[in-house]
């Protein structure tokens, strides 16, 4: 384990953009700057990261310390100073994982207490928080002006709609889908929930307005772990711990497009704001592949640290 004193910087000037890679088994955030696709930086990230998100402003990257439930804090980092500040307690929210910004806030799940929750930086404290009652409140998105948030529940293989109404309760619809449900996301027009069932292999498609299954694809996807529309909404990424592809589809069409060998398993997807690449964390590899989203080909490997996986995007 390498010391705290010793994660220093690795060059004097941060990127004004930055890719973010939680490296799970080192326990640090490494800052890569996007161009020349080298790590900048390695800043201690608290023990078992594995989501990052960064703020409006990208001065501070936040990250879940999940341990499988065991832990219940969320590590702030200073990604200017390029230091650890102190970290979030929350308390009997624990086993945070999914994280998203939105609305200035940070949202999170908290698996092992079935709930999602929301922090706001500036009054410091959790303004917010609504039990799911599902097993394994695992990842999270939040849409609509912060009126309607989507989480997967991995041990009850469900999603869980939870908008709030005029009146400003929050009601949730849980929608079954299938096994393992783990991996989503919502598309760019917010009309379309895509679900990947890993224990299944297929993908459950929701219509965002009736908070129903449409259609389920046989996708061939097992073990899927992360699932990502490209910044246009025209094709879908899906990547599976289980196998060396991303797996492409056409979002319009539901149909397989191809499928991207980038090492012996991938984790994390993220899409750069341009919309001219994909960031893939191949956790078992120990890099983060870079794929062209024109030519669907691998570009460049970043080496992140040993176990790759949550991937962010800080621009200041």
């Amino acid at each position: 384990m390498v010391a705290g004193a010793a994660l220093c910087a690795l060059s004097a000037q941060s990127p004004a953009a930055a890719l973010l890679v939680l490296a799970k088994r080192d326990n640090t955030l490494a800052i890569v700057d996007p161009v020349s696709l080298k790590v900048v930086a390695r800043v201690p990230a608290g023990p078992d990261p594995h989501e990052v998100v960064a703020s409006p402003d990208g001065r501070l990257a936040y990250v879940s310390n999940y341990g499988g439930g065991a832990y219940n804090t969320i590590s702030v980092i200073d990604l200017e100073a390029r230091k650890p500040l102190p970290a979030l307690d929350l308390g009997p929210l624990r086993g945070p994982h999914g994280l998203v910004v939105d609305g200035g806030k940070v949202w999170f799940t908290a698996e092992a207490a079935q709930s999602i929750g929301r922090y706001d930086p500036a009054s410091r404290t959790i303004d917010w928080t609504f039990k799911t009652g599902q097993g394994g409140t695992h990842m999270i998105a939040v849409a609509s002006s912060s009126s309607r948030v989507v989480t997967t529940n991995l041990g009850s293989s469900t999603a869980s709609i939870i908008d709030r109404g005029a009146d400003g309760e929050w009601m949730q619809t849980v929608v079954g889908v299938g096994r393992g449900a783990e991996g989503f996301d919502v598309s760019p027009d917010g009309t379309q929930i895509w679900v990947a069932n890993a224990a299944d292999g297929t993908v459950s498609i929701i219509d965002a307005a009736s908070k129903k299954v449409v259609a389920t694809l046989a996708a061939n996807v097992m073990g899927a772990n992360r699932v990502k529309f490209t910044r246009d909404g025209s094709r879908v990424l899906i990547s599976t711990l289980s196998g060396p592809n991303v797996a492409v589809f056409d979002a319009a069409s539901r149909r397989e497009v191809r499928r991207v060998r980038v090492g012996q398993g991938a984790a994390g997807i993220l899409m750069q704001p341009d919309g001219s690449r994909a960031y893939v964390a191949c956790t078992p590899d120990g890099f983060v592949a870079v794929i062209d989203l024109k030519t669907l080909e691998v570009i460049g490997r970043i080496e992140a640290g040993r176990g790759p996986d949550g991937l962010a995007w800080a621009s200041r």
